[in-house]
């Protein structure tokens, strides 16, 4: 073996300029390349997979691309119609973007603590571990724009705020990125309560499906507050059907038949 191995090292040493030690075989060598070139990276884009969460917004239909349009035209903006649209991701990723951009210092996310047509009872831990269930969807929505480690970054240090409607009044918002979620289980004077936090170089985004309240007929306050705020001037509302569905084909077929 070691004679081997001193007859390679004397065959390399003799090579004339143009040739290379790797054209030669390890004869004698138990070391041999474990990858080959390019060399393989577990980090690298070879394969194509997106490891960023900071991804680009794209419309999936023409009521996604008005809704994109009129949050980035107007201060208030009102986002109803069939579930399964994706009103609530692309307000909160507007959000994400606005945040990422500078435009605004933090984002609001609130939404009403009314639980889906069955009663859970006592929910042991504190105020924050209590109201989890019920703000669950908005951290999926925001973990899936940004990573665990700086969401919970951001909200510690109260960059991201992430709220029931119960605590919002007496608030002013300013220069603030907020977004009301699940806005049929409101009431009118909740909804007025709500719109009117409302501060300078603010944005709101409210969204919802009228047809799945789950609060009792006529108690909703999205319906009314809509009609009555829709003809003014810096209010744009976008309205969803079943066409717009962007979860399983399934979904839009249940609407028509439930």
């Amino acid at each position: 073996m070691a004679k081997r191995s001193a007859q390679t090292r004397r065959r390399h040493r003799h090579a004339g300029p143009t040739e290379e030690f790797n054209e030669f075989p390890y004869e004698g060598d138990n070391v041999r390349r474990l990858f080959d070139e390019p060399q393989w990276s577990p980090l690298g884009q070879e394969n194509g997979r997106e490891q960023k969460y900071r991804k680009n917004i794209r419309a999936h239909n023409d009521a996604q691309q008005q809704l994109i349009d009129a949050i980035d035209a107007s201060p208030l903006v009102f986002a109803a119609g069939a579930a399964g649209t994706g009103k609530t991701y692309l307000a909160v990723a507007k959000g994400v973007e606005a945040l990422e951009q500078g435009r605004v210092r933090r984002i609001v996310l609130s939404r009403p603590a009314v639980e889906a047509g069955e009663s859970l009872g006592f929910l042991p831990g504190d105020m924050e571990e209590k109201l989890s269930p019920y703000l669950r969807p908005l951290y999926d929505a925001l973990c899936d724009r940004i990573s665990g480690k700086r969401l919970k970054a951001l909200i510690a240090e109260g960059v991201i705020e992430i709220a029931p409607i119960a605590y919002m009044r007496g608030r002013t918002l300013n220069n603030a990125y907020i977004v009301i979620d699940e806005a049929q289980n409101c009431t009118y004077g909740q909804m007025k309560m709500l719109l009117t936090r409302l501060g300078w170089s603010s944005s709101m985004i409210v969204t919802g499906d009228p047809a799945q309240t789950d609060l009792l007929p006529g108690m909703s306050g999205l319906e009314p507050v809509i009609d009555k705020l829709e003809h003014l001037q810096q209010v744009s509302v976008v309205r969803f059907t079943r066409a717009d569905v962007v979860r399983h084909p399934l979904v839009a077929e249940m609407i028509d038949a439930l």
